[in-house]
Order: structure tokens, then C-alpha cells, then sequence
């Protein structure tokens, strides 16, 4: 009874400190640009509490997270780059390389902010439906999900390559001056864009906790560890699954949505294959099963890719994937493990205990 009255009694905790940190000291003692550097760390943190959810408690290798935070993060770009430009005008990239006089029958709902809001959300949940879907019900698991999601990140970047009329190409959506009427140059205005990504990073946190202490939450552990023994109890392991893939697809989505206005830019190059085992690797070494953990070593391996890239450029790669290779293989719970760990080593062993020796005349 102690131990489930404390388990909410520590995350409230948990989530004042968290809020004190990201509301109170941060702000005093970072600079501007120091504090906008922490909220693009902050969005990848928000991947990682998606794939701490499919991937830590459901078993779903994620490799391909970076077309759901692409496609938040052009469904945002989209709606800000038409703003950009004002009433009848067409955006900076289209007058320079397209040829088309109006916008494209698909960029025009996008004009609309109530749209372009929804479906940073809705438009990655849809395509993670849909595919999830295909690729469960046929049973497809492990490392051929894997793969299968990672071309689907591949494909995604190639085809925004080629578009270059209408997606900016390489370039992607760039120079992005205001977010909802707030001139993004402002320094109280990126302030406030930091709050906000902070206050949703919680939110997101919050439910995927709610998630995983739920009984979907048992039973999606359930469906990782004996898919066969949860089918034979009528569940269908395939919607167990689809529900995850979506939630996490859901919450990529978002971050890319709040990546745009915190950087000013979205492009194939922050969506591909390699961003994408990015995200899966700072989910990795903090601890994929702790949502705690996947958000300190999310920020914690973007932090230092900005830092160690700057020294190294040509090493950090391999770097990365030494980190990876290390936190599968030697710490699979990542670094929230190693308290556990340390305690397990510290503990005394017990006394082995030798039966009693019985003389024989006795034992007759």
C-alpha cells in the first residue's frame, strides 16, 4: 500500500522539479540563444517520449520517426511560409523556383491556421494508421519492421527532394519570420515559443505516463513479451500495437510542428534515415524504458552532437554509433538503469547456507 501511495507521490515530484527546471532556473540562467538551442533539444525529447512508449514498453524498433516529424513540420512551415507572404501573394521559394502563378491546390487548407494546427497532429496519426495497419496485420515485427520504417523515412526525403517547386527541394522551408502574428526576430517572442514547447514536453510526458500505469499499458507490455499468449486471451495484438505506432506517430508529429518556429526551418536533412536513428538513439542511452530517462538522453545526445560535431565533424557519426551499440549491448536499460545497477553490485550477498552435519548414529 506505502509503495503505491509513493509511486504518484514521486511523479508529482518528478513533475514540479522538471517544471521548476524548465520554467524558473532555465530562463535565469541561459542566454537567448543558449535557451533556444534547449528548445530544439526539447523536440527531439518529445520523439523520444513517443518511442519510449512503442518501442520501450511495446517493442517497436521506430526507425522511422523522422517522416512523422517531417510531416508535422511542413504542415506548420506550410501554414507560416503562407503567412510570410501576406493576403494573394505566393511564398519566397515558389516566386524563385516554381513557375505556378497561385498556390497548389494542396498547400491552400494550410492558409487556415485551425487546419494547419490539426494536422500537424492528425495528418502523421493518419499515415501511421494506415501503415501500421498494412504491416501489422500481416504480422510483420522485428527487424523487418524495422527496415520497412526506415524506407519509409528514405523514401519520404527523396520525394521532398524532387519537389522542388513546391517543398523547397534541398533547401526545404526555410527563413520563417512569424509564428501567429509573433515576429519570431523578437527575443520575448522566442521566449515564448520556448514555454510553449516546454509546457507541451510535459503534457506529452503526462500522457504518456497515464498510458503506460493504464491496463492498455499492461496489456501492450503483454503483447511485446508473449504476442501469441495475448491472442489466445482474445485480444488482437495488431490494434495493441497500431494504437502505440499512431500515439508516438501523434506526438513526432507535434514536435515537428513546434521544431519550425523554434529554428525557423524545416528540410529533408532533418528527416531522413540518419535523424531519424537519431531519435531511436537518444531514446536508447537515456533509457528506453523510462520516460524519464529517454528525455534526459534525448536532450542529452543533441546537446552533444551540437557540441562535439563543432570539434569533431568527421568523427561524431561514428561517435553516435558507438553510443548505440554500447546501450544495446551492455546497457540495455540505458542510463536510468545504472542506479539499479549500482545498487545491485552494493548490495551484500546473502550468507550461502550449508546443511547442518548429522552423525550417523544420530541420523540412524
Amino acid at each position: 500500500m506505502n509503495l503505491l501511495k509513493g509511486r504518484p507521490a514521486r511523479a508529482a515530484a518528478g513533475f514540479a522539479s522538471a517544471a521548476v527546471v524548465l520554467f524558473a532556473v532555465a530562463p535565469l540562467v541561459l542566454s537567448d540563444f543558449r535557451l533556444g538551442l534547449l528548445a530544439k533539444y526539447l523536440c527531439t525529447a518529445m520523439v523520444a517520449v513517443g518511442i519510449c512508449l512503442a518501442w520501450g514498453r511495446g517493442g517497436l524498433l521506430t526507425l522511422g520517426q523522422g517522416v512523422f516529424f517531417g510531416l508535422g513540420g511542413y504542415a506548420m512551415a506550410m501554414h507560416l511560409k503562407i503567412a510570410d507572404a501576406g493576403p494573394g501573394n505566393l511564398p519566397d521559394f515558389m516566386q524563385l523556383y516554381g513557375t505556378a502563378t497561385e498556390l497548389p491546390w494542396w498547400w491552400q487548407p494550410f492558409g487556415n491556421p485551425l487546419f494547419a494546427i490539426a494536422a500537424t497532429v492528425l495528418l502523421p496519426m493518419t499515415v501511421a494508421a494506415l501503415l501500421g495497419l498494412f504491416i501489422f496485420r500481416r504480422r510483420v515485427k522485428g527487424a523487418y519492421f524495422a527496415i520497412l520504417s526506415q524506407a519509409l523515412a528514405a523514401a519520404f526525403a527523396i520525394w521532398l527532394v524532387g519537389q522542388q517547386a513546391t517543398t523547397g527541394g534541398t533547401n526545404g522551408l526555410t527563413d520563417i519570420q512569424g509564428f501567429f502574428g509573433y515576429s519570431l526576430d523578437d527575443p520575448v517572442n522566442q521566449r515564448m515559443v520556448y514555454f510553449v514547447i516546454a509546457a507541451v514536453l510535459l503534457l506529452l510526458i503526462a500522457l504518456a505516463r497515464q498510458l503506460i500505469q493504464s491496463r492498455y499499458g499492461e496489456l501492450l507490455v503483454a503483447v511485446r513479451d508473449s504476442e501469441e499468449r495475448v491472442r489466445f486471451l482474445g485480444y488482437d495484438p495488431a490494434n495493441v500495437k497500431l494504437v502505440a505506432y499512431v500515439v508516438a506517430a501523434g506526438m513526432a508529429g507535434l514536435a515537428g510542428a513546434l521544431f519550425v518556429p523554434a529554428v525557423g526551418i524545416i528540410s529533408p536533412a532533418l528527416i531522413g534515415i540518419v535523424p531519424s536513428i537519431e531519435f531511436v538513439i537518444g531514446a536508447a542511452v537515456g533509457g528506453r524504458a523510462s520516460l524519464a530517462g529517454a528525455v534526459l538522453g534525448a536532450v542529452a545526445v543533441a546537446w552533444a552532437k551540437t557540441a562535439l560535431s563543432e570539434e569533431f565533424p568527421a568523427a561524431w557519426t561514428y561517435f553516435q554509433g558507438l553510443l548505440f551499440i554500447v546501450a544495446l549491448a551492455f546497457l540495455p536499460g540505458g542510463l536510468a538503469s545504472l542506479a539499479v545497477f549500482v545498487r545491485r553490485r552494493r548490495a551484500p550477498k546473502a550468507p550461502e547456507q550449508t546443511a547442518p552435519v548429522v552423525p550417523v548414529g544420530e541420523a540412524a
